[in-house]
């Protein structure tokens, strides 16, 4: 066997694609449970201080979502629709909840919704991180992505925390 050139890394594939394979669908269902969620607030609140960043995270989110399928592909996984399948069914029937308003949406919903998504976010960060500690022992998982990953995940846990704060200080400061 050949020693590697300088600065790369031997070819190795020494990952459990069979338990990487359900954790990965899990974190699919949970990304398409996440996408739709924040493609749904972003059209539900148009009004600023919400509109612009809700818009921006729900394209990352999906971006996010179509990266975690491309992570797939390149190990081999299977997607596995009946958990995909699933998860958009719980998201569309988690809309339905009881919130104190018949007709309209409760204005404590904005909130409920945007900690919902910054665990959603919080879930996908330990997707990428436990992804990017297997990088090492397998070449079709490129470091730097899941590095950006991480990071943009970051970056969207701030910008959820600082929404959620304007709408806990909009919803429930009285007067």
């Amino acid at each position: 066997m050949t020693a590697p050139m300088p600065g790369t890394r031997p070819q190795t594939r020494r990952v459990r694609t069979d338990l990487l394979g359900i954790y990965l669908n899990d974190h699919l269902a949970g990304a398409t449970t996440g996408t739709a969620r924040a493609r749904f607030m972003a059209r539900s609140h148009g009004d600023p201080p919400y509109a612009g960043p809700l818009r921006d995270l729900a394209d990352e989110i999906a971006e996010d979502r179509e990266s975690l399928l491309r992570v797939m592909r390149s190990l081999g996984v299977p997607r596995r629709g009946y958990k995909v399948a699933a998860a958009a069914t719980a998201e569309r029937l988690g809309r339905l909840k009881s919130n104190g308003r018949l007709f309209r949406r409760s204005p404590l919903t904005l909130v409920i919704e945007l900690e919902f998504l910054r665990l959603g976010v919080t879930g996908k960060q330990l997707g990428w991180r436990a992804l990017h500690a297997l990088a090492g022992a397998d070449d079709r998982l490129d470091e730097r992505e899941l590095a950006g990953l991480e990071a943009r995940a970051e970056r969207q846990l701030s910008t959820l925390e600082e929404l959620r704060l304007t709408a806990v200080r909009d919803v429930l400061r009285a007067g």
